[in-house]
């Protein structure tokens, strides 16, 4: 049979990855697919039950706790870890670092997914859904947080949609198209740079609002600051995770890199994580220092906070430092795994744990909510693979190569 690209329709040669669909849909008869699909077998019914029958029913959330789950690790967690695209791309387009482009596209791809399934993660979250956008266009007021959230995150997809066209350009091989969005890029990033540092510290800022429902060891006049830097560390941190993972699951793209190579650049990538980590330690310990609060370090509480900065942010920093300091990848990159779970119980902690610390009724997600969190993290896995196995993010296109 000819399968010469000639012969192959637009919808077998982009969709089916040059396969007839009985081929596709055998090809996709895989372990991890089947796991995938059993997830969104449940998740998916419960997201529409949550939808027809409101947030009662469906999660333990209440006027006390008006927030669980998918705020503290839909949003607050996906939208740090998508850092990890204006991270690389000030590096890249601002700095010049131009040894790091091998990382540029996939983190650009991961960052615009992590705050497009975090919006996903909110319409859940929102009582009403469907007036999302009324802190943007009807109660918006140029002093509210949740105004300049709404329209950030907005603006920065928008931002970070842009430096994807390239990639769907020349996937499409539209080549002037990808050479107008090409030249966008560099504005998206500079843009997208002044947004996300300010909507990073603004969700931070957020808590700002409850000095007396925070328990006083997370609650600081700088927690915005401590948000934009731990943002920074959870972007770097994420794209010597995801890169190595991609590295491994998508090996048949990424031959062609020279390996030793890539390993100096996430050594190097540990190396500046370990400085920022030891940046947001010191400001931690100046957050206690500000608000006076080294007596609570002794209570319970103070003995989880301490688990936390010491386990997750100095630990890592430490790691990174002897993985930069013996050249081992391995470290690094497990270091990178650590940070991430330091960032995610971080968000969990400010967001669940010492939020309403001392309320008589204490918040525990329901099934539902555990649920449609982790169909949403299938979701956003599924649409990155989808996306990777098709358009050039991990590779150069050969008709394109010379224009990067």
């Amino acid at each position: 049979m000819d399968r010469s690209p000639e012969s192959l329709s637009w919808v077998q040669e982009k969709i089916f990855l040059g396969k007839t669909f009985r081929e596709y849909l055998k090809s996709n008869l895989t372990l991890s697919n089947s796991i995938a699909a059993l997830i969104l077998i449940v998740a998916i019914p419960t997201m529409a039950y949550r939808f027809v029958r409101g947030l009662g029913p469906s999660t333990n959330l209440s006027d006390i706790n008006p927030w669980g789950i998918w705020i503290g690790i839909d949003m607050l967690c996906g939208v740090a870890f998508a850092a990890g695209g204006f991270v690389m791309g000030t590096a890249f387009y601002i700095l010049g670092l131009k040894e790091y482009r091998i990382f540029v596209r996939p983190a650009i791809l991961t960052g615009f997914l992590g705050y497009l399934f975090a919006v996903v993660g909110l319409i859940f979250d929102l009582g009403r859904y469907y007036r999302l956008p009324y802190p943007m266009f009807v109660s918006f007021g140029v002093t509210s947080i949740m105004f300049l959230i709404a329209w950030h995150v907005a603006l920065y997809l928008a931002c970070q949609f842009v430096e994807w066209c390239p990639a769907i350009f020349e996937w499409l091989n539209m080549r002037k198209a990808r050479q107008w969005f090409y030249r966008l890029a560099v504005g998206a990033t500079i843009f997208g740079i002044l947004l996300s540092t300010l909507h990073q510290s603004a969700l931070g800022a957020i808590f700002l609002l409850a000095p007396g429902k925070l328990h006083p060891l997370w609650y600081s006049e700088l927690i915005p600051l401590f948000f934009f830097v731990s943002a920074v560390t959870a972007g770097m941190s994420m794209v010597i995770v995801e890169s190595s993972l991609s590295h491994r699951v998508f090996r048949n793209q990424v031959a062609h890199i020279d390996h030793g190579h890539f390993d100096r650049l996430t050594i190097s990538l540990g190396k500046a994580a370990s400085a920022v980590l030891l940046t947001y330690f010191a400001l931690k310990i100046i957050g206690v220092a500000h608000s006076n609060s080294w007596n609570l370090l002794f209570t319970h509480y103070g003995y989880w906070f301490m688990f936390e900065i010491l386990g997750f942010i100095l630990l890592p920093a430490f790691l990174f430092a002897y993985g930069v300091r013996w050249k081992n990848v391995r470290v690094v990159r497990f270091t990178a795994l650590l940070t991430v779970l330091g960032i995610i119980l971080n968000r969990v902690n400010v967001c669940i744990i010492a939020f309403n610390w001392n309320a008589a009724v204490r918040y525990y997600p329901s099934w539902m909510e555990v649920v449609i969190t982790l169909g949403i993290i299938t979701l956003e896995i599924l649409a990155f693979r989808w996306i990777v196995n098709r358009m050039p993010i991990l590779y150069d296109h050969p008709k394109f190569e010379s224009s990067h």
